[in-house]
């Protein structure tokens, strides 16, 4: 009777472990999309108020880099401009002289022409007449094309000023630090008074409401895992208790890897796996680095 309580009870602790063991089909640990956000321009970094765990919205201006140099320089360059357009010529004015004396000119020919075809005047005044009409238009097409070069250089200037307003205007923007997402300050690399250089890391954030948990399956599970998979996730708090999540396929990796160390897999004796991205709507209970489960079968 005591060998058989013995033989019933190691068969219920060999079925429990078998239930538990088939409780997960793989499991990975949960990441989150981290970005770090940097500085854009070079200068002091005149405000920078966020602390690790603080929320930031997408399109808000978390800091401020000095704007006095770009500044400085922009309105130098728009004074520049301004010169440009104040030396842009009138043409109309400038040839309305010379138009009055080819008009004058033009009634002295028609005069002459009239007088030496009633023989009241000698032809000599008449090519004398015509040649001055002649002088005439072409100083006037002298200074009309003196002037559009003139105006066409003043505009290739202006043009350049334009370019360099617009690179300075970029410059003054990107003083200006904002946030590209939503998501909450992981850490913070820098504060309000240093000296920051193009590039340098100001924080890091990321979106811990799409989570993501990576786990690692074998390369017999892989027939049972597609892109866009509805599946269960389970959060791992420890002393068995978890917090069950829907979650989808969002990547299967096309390489394998040596198992990690921390990670369980369905066939424990398997030393390449394949990692997978399982996206979970996070409810705020999910962190990063948290140990999580994943059960496909019979999820479509």
């Amino acid at each position: 009777m005591k060998s058989l309580c013995l033989t019933a009870s190691a068969c219920f602790l060999f079925m429990a472990c078998a239930e538990r063991e088939k409780s997960y089909d793989a499991t990975g640990t949960f990441e989150a999309t981290e970005i770090e956000v940097s500085a854009e321009q070079s200068g002091l970094l005149q405000t920078l108020t966020l602390s690790e765990g603080d929320s930031v919205v997408a399109g808000s201006e978390v800091a401020l880099i000095d704007t006095t140099d770009a500044w400085l320089r922009f309105e130098q360059v728009q004074a520049s401009k301004a010169v440009y357009r104040s030396q842009r010529p009138d043409v109309e004015k400038q040839i309305a002289a010379t138009r009055q004396q080819l008009a004058k000119a033009q009634t002295e020919e028609q005069r002459y022409s009239e007088l030496v075809a009633d023989g009241a005047a000698p032809r000599k005044a008449l090519d004398d007449a015509t040649n001055q009409v002649k002088v005439l238009q072409r100083q006037l097409a002298a200074q009309t094309s003196g002037l559009q070069t003139q105006i066409e250089t003043l505009h290739s200037q202006e043009a350049s000023v334009d370019a360099q307003l617009r690179h300075l205007r970029e410059e003054l923007r990107k003083c200006h630090v904002l946030a590209s997402q939503n998501g909450i300050v992981l850490e913070k690399y820098a504060s309000a008074g240093e000296l920051v250089t193009k590039g340098k890391p100001l924080f890091k954030m990321a979106d811990l409401e799409q989570m993501y948990l990576r786990a690692y399956v074998t390369s017999a599970q892989l027939k049972d895992v597609r892109i866009g998979q509805h599946v269960k996730v389970f959060a791992d708090f420890g002393t068995d208790s978890k917090r069950e999540y829907d979650g989808i396929v969002t990547w299967i990796s096309s390489r394998s890897e040596f198992t990690p160390k921390t990670i369980l897999t369905d066939d424990e004796r398997a030393d390449m796996v394949y990692a997978v991205k399982i996206g979970v709507r996070n409810d705020g209970y999910i962190k990063i680095g948290m140990y999580g489960e994943v059960k496909f079968q019979n999820k479509n």
